[in-house]
This record gives structure tokens, C-alpha cells and sequence, in this order.
């Protein structure tokens, strides 16, 4: 059972058409007592850091994920801004993040952008795998992903990186700490390299 948290951010419904394609149940979860006992938590995340955050904080979402990512250690999955809450502080909002990976949120430096790419980073980019992860089975690398951001997380542990990809120069697409897992990119606007992904996190 895959838990979606819905807290008014996310492309929700294209996820779960993904997993419904796939028979593999899933639930939406719009109250905090709807995590309790999660065997795995997605959580989407489209709009701006502290919009996300407060969003998150308004319908009381915080407290349970604490208990159930850090203390039960259930297997989190955030995507694009749903990654970017996972990290401790961000240059886009005021407002602390989840803290459950080490790292900062940083907008695009664009005097290192060479030949000088538009933002956001928009469209389909490879990505370049730097550890092995479950996750990553059946894709392919060199098509990538669908990204769509102006931030990208820095982590404070090399480790943490799961993946980078270039633009301008390379970052953070992919990372992960014990449990817990980030992905920049939205996999439920990537085709196949996409389903398998979230395929992949519901059989962990």
C-alpha cells in the first residue's frame, strides 16, 4: 500500500492513475491519522517552499511523518518540491524544512550556467547514477527524466547523492538517506523510466 499524502500540492491524480495502471494499491491521504502505519509514504510537491511547508504544518502532517519516517523508519519518496521540504533550510522561503536529509535548497547560480540555459530547468535531461539504489532498476539513465525547477538541493553528505545531472553545470537529482528518498525530476511526467520508479518504490 503506497500512502500519498495530499496537503493541496502535488500532481496527485497522475500518480495514482500510475499505480492503479500498475494494480498496486495505493490510498490518499488528506488527514494525519491516515499515515498512521504506512508501509511506504509518497510525498508530491509542486509550488513554492514555503507555501509546501506551511501547507504541510497547516493540516498537521509534521508530527506523524516524524514518527513514522524517523522513528518507524517507513520508506519516504519526495519529488521536485516534495524533495526540496525534505532539506533543513532553503534561498527560495523563511521557512525551516523537514531536516530528514542534511542540505540546503539553493536556486540555480546563474553566473555558472555555461552558454547560459534558461530557467527554470525545463524538459527531458539525463541523469548520471552515483550510487546503486532498488530504485533505479530498469531505467535508463541516458533518456533521464522530466524536470521542471529553478532550486536544487546541495547535500552536506557526498553520500547522500543518489544521482546528478548537468545543466549548466551538475546537481543533486536523486538523493537518499537510510529511508528516505528525493527525487528533483517528476517521474509521473516520464514515460517508462517514470512508472518503473514509482514500480520500483512500492517494492521495497
Amino acid at each position: 500500500m503506497i500512502t500519498i499524502i495530499d496537503y493541496g500540492s502535488g500532481n496527485i491524480r497522475a500518480i495514482a492513475n500510475i499505480y492503479e495502471k500498475l494494480n498496486i494499491p495505493y490510498m490518499i491521504a488528506k488527514h494525519p491519522d491516515d499515515v498512521i502505519g504506512a508501509k511506504k509514504i509518497f510525498l508530491p510537491g509542486v509550488g513554492a517552499f514555503d507555501e509546501t511547508i506551511s501547507k504541510l504544518d497547516e493540516i498537521g502532517f509534521r508530527s506523524v511523518l516524524d514518527k513514522e519516517v524517523l522513528e518507524n523508519k517507513v520508506p519516504i519518496l519526495g519529488i521536485c518540491v516534495g524533495m526540496q521540504i525534505l532539506a533543513e533550510t532553503s534561498e527560495e522561503g523563511a521557512l525551516k524544512g523537514l531536516g530528514y536529509i542534511k542540505g540546503h535548497v539553493k536556486k540555480f547560480d546563474v553566473t555558472k550556467l555555461k552558454g547560459k540555459p534558461k530557467l527554470p530547468h525545463l524538459g527531458w535531461n539525463s541523469i548520471e547514477i552515483k550510487r546503486k539504489t532498488p530504485l533505479f532498476e530498469n531505467i535508463d539513465p541516458y533518456k533521464g527524466f522530466y524536470f521542471l525547477h529553478t532550486y536544487c538541493f546541495e547535500c552536506s553528505i557526498d553520500n547522500d547523492i543518489l544521482s546528478t545531472t548537468h545543466y549548466g553545470y551538475s546537481f543533486s537529482s536523486a538523493i537518499n538517506h537510510n529511508n528516505i528518498f528525493g527525487f528533483q525530476f517528476h517521474p509521473e511526467k516520464s514515460h517508462s523510466n517514470g512508472v518503473n520508479l514509482l514500480h520500483n518504490f512500492a517494492k521495497l
